[in-house]
């Protein structure tokens, strides 16, 4: 990053003294501080690509500087007018989202810490605090008095200098893997968007920072009277007890989902068992793909309940993922019935 000070202006111009100099390249971009760009977060090109991307069925838009929740309601207002389900993840990288945050992160399905840009904008000092606060905003936090599951399931991604010294070099520096192990600790998905010289080697590097740091990741403790509080929200009762009886009974947890909600709160309770969750919608698997903790497997429901349940336990255990004995527990409760003439909600435990 180069910094510039400006000592004189004209009216399409500005002269400046380089402070720290560096290499420009192509399509950086600027930051100006205390002052905010009047570009609107969705160009006419942009609208032009998501036409494009509505046509060819994408999981998911990325919506970059949003200021206030105003252009995530535009974009999904135009989504639902052409009765796409496509997530919308906002990128917050701009000092004028912070004011706005909470109704920023409500109206989306997501967030993604742009710690490049925003650094430029705030002081370097500030980004690692506003990081945790955007990770509290989005991950499912229950409010006793007053909970909203609208703020539930939703991604936290961090993007933005992961890995940089893999632009020129082979392995990462040992800071760079902890941090790695950091992120993935609180349940964040990291994303490298730099050019790397060794990008293989640096999806491997996360990859296996991934899986030895999840592994150490024990089944979250729930508040006590959790349960209690959640006694008018159905699929909120059924995932909490599902991982209370995971947690104490070590088993693991079949899930049955149209919408992949119930894969998606199970998720974020944590619990100590992995989370096996049938969909037979590929575009709803794709798009669960960034639930930690979460097995995806894409399956035709049959019309029968007890048979799809059979089903789907003689295939985790074909494939090694249950053993013969076992104990899981079934759940099935959800916004929308899979099976019509049979009850919405389903918990059992099942041996195998």
């Amino acid at each position: 990053m180069m910094s510039l000070m400006v000592k004189s202006k004209t009216e399409d111009s500005v002269k400046c003294v380089v402070v720290d100099g560096g290499e420009l390249k192509s399509r950086r971009h600027l930051n100006v501080q205390g002052k905010s760009a009047t570009l609107p977060s969705i160009t006419v090109k942009d609208w032009d690509d998501i036409k494009f991307g509505v046509g060819n069925k994408v999981d998911c838009y990325a919506v970059s500087f949003v200021k206030d929740a105003q252009v995530v309601h535009k974009l999904k207002n135009y989504l639902q007018s052409c009765g796409a389900d496509i997530h919308v993840i906002v990128k917050i990288e701009s000092a004028d989202s912070i004011p706005n945050l909470h109704s920023i992160i409500t109206a989306s399905d997501g967030a993604m810490v742009a710690r490049g840009d925003l650094g430029a904008e705030l002081p370097i000092e500030e980004v690692p605090l506003l990081q945790e606060l955007l990770r509290h905003q989005v991950e499912l936090l229950f409010d006793i008095q007053n909970i909203s599951i609208r703020n539930a399931g939703k991604a936290v991604i961090v993007a933005t200098n992961m890995l940089e010294s893999m632009i020129v070099h082979p392995t990462p520096t040992r800071a760079e893997v902890w941090f790695l192990a950091v992120k993935f600790w609180s349940l964040q998905i990291c994303v490298s968007v730099v050019l790397l010289r060794f990008p293989l080697k640096a999806v491997k590097v996360m990859h296996t920072v991934a899986l030895w740091t999840e592994a150490t990741i024990s089944g979250s403790e729930m508040p006590a009277n959790l349960g209690q509080a959640f006694k008018n929200h159905m699929s909120e009762m059924f995932a909490y007890h599902a991982t209370i009886m995971s947690n104490t009974l070590g088993t693991s947890i079949v899930v049955f989902t149209r919408t992949g909600f119930m894969a998606t709160l199970l998720s974020h309770y944590q619990p100590s068992g992995t989370i096996f969750a049938f969909i037979n919608e590929k575009t709803i698997q794709q798009r669960l793909a960034v639930c930690q903790g979460v097995c995806l497997i894409c399956m035709q429901f049959s019309e029968d309940a007890e048979e799809t349940f059979s089903n789907a336990l003689a295939l985790l255990q074909k494939q090694g993922m249950v053993k013969e004995g076992e104990e899981v527990a079934l759940l099935q409760s959800g916004r929308q019935p899979i099976w019509r003439f049979q009850s919405t909600h389903n918990i059992q435990v099942r041996k195998v």
